[in-house]
């Protein structure tokens, strides 16, 4: 088994003192919410349909079991006793009944609720439906009563009754959820409580893992839905993914798979990410017009596996060839590893994964999106991929690589050259790293050894850059930095967020550059020069 997953599955069965003791979402949730297909003015019959959809469909024998209400569903006034109502225009049998129709299918029901004053909407905060804040204790009761099996808790509103939407909200809201989540457990009924704070105050960090059994890591997948957003969301879960464990997942929003707005490749590409990463996978689009390609994205039995692996370990980023394709992998139950990788050029092209990225040499891979036995794989594997389309293996058998050994340089040590603006910051007592690179400032590493032949290094670099965004950039939730040696051409990378701080370091960013001589005589330099790039710590050459 590859070294590096099993230091990551010991990280992964030690927090599991911190998933809620509910009992419930041991493996992520599946099932079906209207928001994305229709927004917040789903109606019962379309809540019903939907229902009976999952059944007459098959999904419901694939585990999407959960029917959940979103937004829009709500009173706008509470009752004479304070308690919670909703729209009887929207659901004129009222909610009890809908719950007790959905459950005699044999599914499950969901309601949705909001940590503040009121909840969201789709209209700019003019609908003012019912919040939760303040109420928790009796909403949580009335929940319980209605049957409820699954609790989506949205954050708008939040810090009071005029601030709608707030991505930097001046309180914590952590104490918002925490006291949510102490309520559901009063009315002890076993609930799926889905945290939905849009990654705000970086909650897989709090742990969200004690708090709730799914929390949101990034802002609205959409609607509508692009590759932009795709690329946003999967930047925000590079430094969390060590934080899903049973019972608590990163979740990475509802799946967008049947809408309009994404490619066929892309959709998959999507799916089997959301699958491979732990998130919950909760169909988000009209069921009762939905198309052969979009069932057979969602039916995939080998997909659904994948997610709902008894070890609930999440892929991690292994490496990113900017501009070209990313390298994700996690490990299995039965000790082989999933590995996605991702094509981020816009047109189909013949792709080569390297398994020395998921640091193994050989393996047994089976095509995990067709089914198709590969053999047994040696060194690398290439295959024609679609644009924005993933290669997606399951790796058995595997025989680990040898790991690189780097010679490590610090940032800021006094024989590097800094210019331009750039400059030391003392993170803590044992990591400075140095900032302000690009827009003119330059860090120059001196002295670098290229090894008794020179020629191609790879290279290694520690870094923060915590430039998290809630919408889409030109890199969103990443910094780009170009890298050159002896003053050659400089290379592009495009490097991930390590956390929403400007605290916390993302270790091994790998990158091959050319143009080492032999000894040590060389410079490795860092700008860029249009923007920022990350705070770098170190820089290691193998």
């Amino acid at each position: 088994m590859i070294s590096r997953y099993s230091v990551y599955v010991s990280f992964c069965l030690s927090l599991t003192v911190l998933a809620l003791d509910n009992g419930v979402a041991l493996t992520p949730p599946m099932g079906w919410n209207p928001y994305n297909a229709f927004l917040c003015t789903t109606t019962e019959l379309q809540y019903r349909a939907a229902a009976q959809s999952l059944i007459s469909l098959g999904l419901t024998t694939l585990g999407y079991k959960y029917v959940n209400l979103d937004c829009g569903w709500q009173g706008k006034t509470r009752n004479s006793t304070g308690g919670f109502t909703w729209d009887t225009t929207q659901i004129p049998s009222g909610i009890p009944a809908l719950s007790s129709f959905i459950h005699n299918l044999g599914l499950k029901f969901g309601v949705y609720s909001d940590g503040g004053v009121f909840a969201c909407d789709f209209v700019g905060g003019a609908a003012h439906y019912l919040g939760s804040l303040g109420h928790e204790a009796s909403d949580a009761s009335t929940f319980a009563s209605w049957g409820a099996d699954y609790l989506k808790y949205d954050n708008c509103y939040a810090v009071n009754a005029t601030d709608f939407v707030d991505d930097t909200p001046p309180i914590s809201i952590e104490t918002h959820y925490v006291t949510m989540r102490d309520a559901l457990a009063a009315t002890k009924r076993p609930i799926v409580y889905s945290i939905c704070e849009w990654g705000v105050q970086d909650p897989a960090r709090w742990p969200a893992g004690g708090v709730g059994n799914s929390w949101r890591i990034s802002n609205d997948i959409g609607p509508p839905p692009s590759w932009d957003n795709l690329f946003r969301i999967i930047n925000q879960l590079v430094p969390v993914t060590q934080f899903a464990h049973r019972g608590a997942w990163n979740d990475l929003d509802m799946l967008e798979v049947g809408n309009p707005g994404l490619t066929a490749a892309e959709q998959q590409t999507h799916f089997a990410f959301w699958a491979a990463a732990k998130s919950p996978l909760i169909i988000s689009t009209d069921l009762t017009n939905v198309s052969t390609q979009t069932l057979d994205i969602l039916k995939n039995t080998r997909l659904i596996g994948v997610n709902q692996d008894a070890l609930g370990a999440s892929i991690k980023f292994m490496r990113r060839y900017t501009n070209d394709h990313d390298v994700w992998a996690g490990p299995l139950a039965d000790g082989s590893t999933v590995a996605i990788i991702v094509n981020w050029q816009n047109a189909s092209r013949s792709l080569t994964f390297n398994l020395a990225d998921v640091e193994l040499s050989s393996a047994t891979a089976t095509d995990l999106i067709t089914g198709s036995t590969l053999g047994k794989l040696t060194g690398s594997f290439t295959s024609t991929v679609a644009a924005h389309g993933s290669m997606v293996l399951k790796l058995s058998n595997g025989v680990s690589a040898h790991a690189p050994k780097f010679t490590f340089y610090d940032a800021a040590t006094a024989t590097n050259t800094l210019a331009g603006g750039a400059n030391t910051r003392a993170v803590n007592s044992s990591v400075t790293v140095v900032g302000f690179v690009g827009q003119g400032g330059t860090l120059t590493f001196n002295n670098v050894d290229g090894g008794p032949a020179g020629g191609v290094k790879l290279l290694s670099f520690d870094y923060i850059n915590g430039d998290f965004v809630f919408g889409n950039t030109a890199c969103s939730n990443c910094r780009n930095a170009f890298v050159s040696v002896n003053g050659g051409t400089p290379v592009q990378a495009q490097m991930p967020i390590s956390a929403q701080s400007w605290d916390i370091l993302l270790e091994g960013y790998l990158l091959s550059m050319p143009g080492f001589k032999p000894g040590k005589v060389n410079t490795v330099q860092i700008s860029n020069p249009t923007a920022f790039a990350p705070d770098f710590y170190r820089l290691g050459v193998a």
